[in-house]
């Protein structure tokens, strides 16, 4: 059997290729390296369905965040290996993913906005250039924790029109004081900032929201794509939640800087799992 990983900050997809050619599926928690020792991604990696395969698994390939270093990718490998001790285990970055996904083996820039965002220059067959990405509290413009962190600053400092604070207080009843603790003293504040994006697409039809995404978008587009040779003549193609559920304002935004957005999805996990098939 052949298992498939396809993790971001926040959730991690797994399909299962049998040996009939069947493929099972399961979504669980997400794995970084950077924010985890191997010991804490072992622990949440002891679930049901991942135990309950342990024994036959023979092949693992993980593609995830974080997932670039070398010493990084021994992390998790040592994490899998715990669970799986009989399957040979390959990890790779969620930038292969995104551009085996989205580009197949065709020349384009892959882009993640997710929890996180990241970016890749793919020319068919491999990547040939990338743009730093030094995480939530440095960078990760236009993704999930950044535009999250937008919101709950305006929060905070009242910087956010009435209705929409309105709107805020109604559903969520937080206080600066309760922001603060989360995102200083409790685990994963990446997660916890970007998990108010639900609200803000929710309300994208607002100016305010609607240009919380566009201008980070904007600003992805300045540090990532615009720093690609011929970036105007490639296809850009996106995976991530971030992406995928603010499609218009995204392509809006890209409109308005002359760039060429060819594909977008959720996620990557369907093409890679159909990648390893051919492979079989």
């Amino acid at each position: 059997m052949i298992l498939i990983a396809d993790s971001g900050s926040s959730k991690t997809d797994w399909r299962v290729i049998h040996q009939d050619g069947s493929i099972s599926q399961f979504r669980g928690v997400g794995f970084n390296p950077y924010y985890q020792t191997s010991e804490e991604m072992e622990k949440e990696m002891r679930q049901e369905f991942l135990l309950s395969i342990s024994a036959v698994t023979k092949e693992i390939y993980f593609y995830g965040a974080g997932c670039s270093a070398a010493e990084r990718k021994a992390e998790v490998s040592r994490a899998l290996a715990t669970i799986f001790p009989h399957a040979t285990i390959t990890i790779d970055h969620d930038l292969a993913a995104a551009a085996h996904a989205t580009c197949g083996h065709e020349p384009g820039i892959a882009c993640i906005l997710g929890t996180g965002s990241n970016s890749c220059d793919f020319d068919g067959e491999k990547i040939v250039a990338t743009r730093p990405a030094p995480g939530y509290i440095l960078g990760d413009e236009g993704g999930g924790a950044y535009v999250g962190r937008k919101l709950l600053r305006d929060f905070i400092y009242d910087d956010m029109p009435k209705d929409i604070r309105e709107a805020f207080v109604k559903e969520f009843g937080l206080t600066q004081e309760i922001i603060q603790d989360h995102v200083y003293r409790k685990p994963y504040p990446n997660r916890y900032m970007a998990s108010f994006c639900k609200f803000i697409t929710e309300h994208s039809n607002h100016p305010y929201c609607y240009s919380l995404y566009y201008e980070s978008f904007l600003e992805f587009f300045e540090k990532h794509i615009s720093r690609y040779q011929d970036f105007r003549s490639k296809p850009v193609n996106f995976v991530g939640s971030i992406a995928f559920y603010n499609s218009t304002i995204l392509r809006k935004a890209a409109y308005d800087q002359g760039l060429n957005i060819q594909k977008i999805i959720e996620n990557p996990i369907a093409g890679l799992t159909l990648y390893h098939q051919n492979k079989l």
